[in-house]
């Protein structure tokens, strides 16, 4: 029944922007910590950013200042605004749904929008 679905990826040039958009159904969308992860081939899925019920938001040190998490109850949709884009960034990202008490193998999970980064 949940179900997260991504949106808004594509090829970019370095220095460029894109927004990424998780349209999520199925679930009481306020009550979840929601979050974007990024992977590459061949390496361990990275959390990007992620933004709670209570309003506070994390991002891994590489994106700081660049990318904005934003969790909008109203319309059930997670965005990630990406800014000063570099091939560093080129990967799939995930969109990801998940109650405190959940494992991460119990977690929702999107199927992926790749974003690609050229220089």
């Amino acid at each position: 029944q949940v179900r997260l679905v991504e949106s808004g990826g594509g090829l970019v040039q370095a220095g460029g922007s894109l927004r990424l958009s998780c349209a999520a159904t199925g679930l009481n969308f306020v009550r979840y910590t929601m979050a974007w992860y990024r992977q590459v081939p061949g390496k361990q899925r990275e959390l990007v950013a992620r933004a709670t019920t209570f309003g506070t938001t994390n991002y891994v040190d590489s994106v700081k200042g660049r990318f904005t998490i934003t969790k909008d109850n109203a319309k059930s949709t997670l965005y990630l605004e990406m800014k000063l884009l570099s091939p560093e960034d080129t990967a799939v990202y995930y969109c990801n749904a998940a109650l405190p008490w959940m494992a991460v193998s119990d977690t929702y999970w999107g199927q992926g929008a790749q974003v690609t980064v050229s220089s």
